[in-house]
């Protein structure tokens, strides 16, 4: 016979044993609710001060209805080419973790040369548009 746990008391056994980490997003918005600031702070982060940032991305996955939530934000100062610099290594990282999650190299080698092509061609679009 094993131990169970009271029902009435589950919730103190999942304090007992989890580790809670939290993650704080604070946005500054302007008088047209365009996002001036972004900053964010970690419980378990090895940064003492809040940090901020030009951009974000958060998303979650609702397994119930089977679609990703997602909340993309950045400020009036972020730069056309720090916007694709930002999604060259959002990209990368996704295909890291992509590898990391389903072990399937393949799949993963493929999201990177598209974010490699997708770098190149925004950069050679830029410098046309320079000329």
């Amino acid at each position: 016979m094993s131990w169970q746990p009271a029902p009435n008391n589950l919730h103190l056994l999942n304090n007992f044993f989890m580790h809670k980490s939290t993650i704080s997003i604070d946005v500054y918005l302007d008088e047209q609710k365009v996002p001036e600031t972004i900053k964010w702070k970690a419980s378990d982060s090895s940064a003492d001060a809040e940090q901020q940032a030009k951009a974000m991305m958060v998303s979650f996955w609702d397994g119930a209805d089977k679609s990703a939530l997602r909340i993309d934000l950045w400020t009036k100062e972020m730069m056309v080419d720090e916007m694709a610099d930002y999604y060259y290594q959002l990209l990368m990282t996704m295909a890291d973790t992509f590898q990391r999650a389903t072990n399937q190299p393949e799949l993963s080698a493929d999201m990177k040369k598209f974010a490699q092509d997708f770098m190149k061609k925004f950069k050679t679009i830029q410098l046309n548009e320079n000329q």
